[in-house]
């Protein structure tokens, strides 16, 4: 039986103990992703929308709670846990977390190789991705302290894709960037959602980006509600 949901999350929890007493940074969350469309969770600093993010992209473990990837239930074990990272799920972050010492065709092949399933022709998928998101051959060969920080996004965009993942998720992918260039951003991750069909999760403090949003949330202390987004030619007063 096919599965409408690419990301599927029950009653997630997590706890974080600090000297100042338990953090409770997400609360009893149950989420859904589908393939082809965006989903947006919007809140402040310190909501717990980035620990989300983090635990859905199994960067971090949940105390309790599943989270199921085409009807799997990832948190079974660490064995899971690494599969799905390296196989069906890409990070763009805010601060491009790009390798400083490798060239920007060296940073997009990386995922490829940490796989440690060698690919044919890395190299030029690689390069490929990279000149979809607009990097030329020539800024293919430059160090990421030599390129813009809208150019550095794109180039971790076009890394998220490397082992052509499912599920996009990005954190802030706009947090460092100005509005000209942080639209083109957000109009790239939907490109990648309509025309090749990733599921793809924003979570951001910025609430112009729910305008490209085909399911909306807001987090606030931990807790995930949903937001109705207005009927298509309906207009917010």
């Amino acid at each position: 039986m096919p599965y409408s949901s690419i990301l599927d999350v029950e009653s997630l929890n997590k706890t974080f103990k600090v000297k100042a007493g338990d953090v409770e940074a997400v609360k009893d969350v149950t989420f859904r992703a589908r393939k082809g469309e965006v989903s947006v969770i919007v809140g402040p600093s310190g909501s717990g929308k980035t620990t989300f993010l983090y635990l859905v992209g199994s960067l971090e473990k949940p105390d309790s709670g599943e989270i199921n990837v085409f009807g799997d239930d990832i948190c079974r074990s660490d064995a899971d846990l690494i599969k799905y990272r390296q196989e069906h799920v890409g990070f763009v972050f805010q601060f491009f977390n790009l390798i400083p010492a490798l060239t920007v065709l060296e940073n997009a092949v990386l995922p490829m190789d940490i796989c440690g399933k060698p690919k044919p022709n890395e190299k030029q998928r690689a390069a490929e991705l990279l000149e979809k998101m607009g990097i030329d051959r020539r800024l293919q060969k430059s160090k990421p302290n030599r390129i813009s920080g809208g150019e550095k996004q794109r180039v971790a965009i076009a890394r998220a894709l490397a082992n052509d993942p499912d599920i996009i998720l990005a954190d802030e992918p706009t947090g460092n960037l100005d509005a000209e260039t942080g639209k083109t951003v957000v109009d790239i991750l939907v490109g990648l959602a309509k025309n090749d069909g990733k599921c793809i999760v924003i979570v951001t403090h910025d609430e112009s980006i729910l305008n490209a949003a085909d399911w909306a949330y807001r987090m606030i202390d931990g807790t995930l509600t949903g937001i109705e987004l207005p009927s298509e030619g309906e207009t917010e007063e």
